[in-house]
């Protein structure tokens, strides 16, 4: 994996009693929550950072790092991207409105509006 690529998150994320889960924006009360790994990278995924920065700042959370820690998140990260929860750049990524932040920070309303003006762009 190219660990110089940046990640980006392609879903709507909720953060609560420390457990990131996804969550649909029409129905807020309906949540998905993810394993933890999953979770940590999703929640992260915020289209400045490359991969090996999160190798790097994930590996800085323990007192010695995993030996296994790079190919975990390795690991981790082609199991968000085949379920499209999270996709790679060359480049940073401006994250739209709705994905910048966990849900509870969001205006639902203005997200709602912007979601369905990209839509409605895309299919005109």
């Amino acid at each position: 994996m190219d660990n110089t690529q940046y990640f980006y998150r392609r879903v709507i994320f909720t953060r609560q009693n420390n457990q990131v889960a996804l969550v649909d924006i029409d129905n807020p009360e309906q949540i998905s929550p993810l394993e933890d790994w999953m979770g940590i990278v999703v929640s992260l995924a915020d289209g400045k950072h490359s991969i090996a920065q999160l190798v790097s700042y994930l590996g800085n959370q323990y007192p010695s790092a995993p030996a296994n820690l790079e190919a975990t998140i390795f690991s981790v990260i082609e199991r968000l991207i085949d379920g499209d929860m999270i996709a790679l750049s060359q480049d940073k990524v401006d994250l739209p409105y709705y994905l910048a932040a966990p849900i509870e920070a969001l205006d639902i309303d203005r997200a709602k509006q912007l979601i369905s003006e990209e839509f409605d762009s895309q299919v005109h």
